[in-house]
C-alpha cells in the first residue's frame, strides 16, 4: 500500500500529473516544498496533481529499495490513478531520476503530454535519456548553485541528447526564495501549446 494525495484543480481537469519526490533516505516525502509547488503549478493549470510516498516513507509500506522498487511504486501509481487519458509525470531529485526510468517504462504503452524533471540526480543515480520526441513536452529545471546536484553534472546528461536545460542564477537544490519563479516557469511551460510550435 503507498500513501498518496491528490489535489483537484477548479473545472475541468486537462488530466493526471503524477509526481515523485526526493531521496527517501534524506528526509525526502511527498510534503517536500518542491514537490508541493509543482503539484501547485499543475493544478493551476487544470491538471489533478497526484503526489504519493516511496515504498517505506510515511504511510507507504515496504523499504528502499535504491530505485527500483520505487520506479514500480511510481507506475503503480500511475496505473491506479491515471490508467488512461492525459498524463504528466514529474520529479524532484531522487524522484527526477525515478521519473526518467518511468518515462522510459511508459513510452511504448502511453503518451505522454508533459514531463517535468528537476534538480535530477545526474551525478548520483543513472538517470535515463528523454527519447527525442518527448523533448519539446520537457522542462529540465536546475539551479546555478546545486552543491547536492553540480550543474555540470546534468549539462553532461543532457548534452549528448541537446536536450535543453533551465538554469535559475544563484539558486540551490531545494530552490529556497525561489519557489514562486519555479512555481511560474513549470505553469508557462505546462500551458504552452507545442502544436504551434
Amino acid at each position: 500500500m503507498l500513501e498518496a494525495a491528490v489535489d483537484e484543480p477548479h473545472g475541468a481537469v486537462r488530466g493526471v500529473a503524477v509526481i515523485a519526490h526526493p531521496h527517501p533516505l534524506f528526509g525526502g516525502t511527498m510534503d517536500n516544498k518542491v514537490v508541493q509547488t509543482l503539484a501547485r503549478a499543475f493544478v493551476q493549470c487544470g491538471w489533478s496533481a497526484v503526489r504519493f510516498n516511496f515504498r517505506g516513507v510515511g504511510g507507504s509500506e515496504g523499504v528502499h529499495d535504491h530505485g527500483q522498487g520505487e520506479l514500480q511504486d511510481l507506475l503503480a501509481v500511475v496505473q491506479d490513478q491515471a490508467p488512461e487519458g492525459a498524463l504528466a509525470l514529474a520529479g524532484f531529485s531522487f524522484g527526477a531520476f525515478v521519473t526518467s526510468n518511468a518515462i522510459e517504462s511508459l513510452r511504448q504503452q502511453r503518451q505522454l503530454d508533459k514531463v517535468v524533471l528537476v534538480g535530477t540526480a545526474a551525478s548520483r543515480f543513472n538517470v535515463a535519456p528523454l527519447a527525442p520526441e518527448l523533448h519539446e513536452r520537457a522542462l529540465v529545471v536546475h539551479g546555478e548553485m546545486d552543491d547536492t546536484v553540480p550543474l555540470a553534472d546534468v549539462m553532461t546528461w543532457a548534452r549528448p541528447q541537446k536536450l535543453p536545460v533551465t538554469v535559475l542564477p544563484g539558486v540551490g537544490h531545494f530552490f529556497h526564495g525561489q519557489l514562486p519563479l519555479l512555481r511560474a516557469l513549470v505553469a508557462r511551460h505546462l500551458t504552452s501549446d507545442i502544436s504551434s510550435l
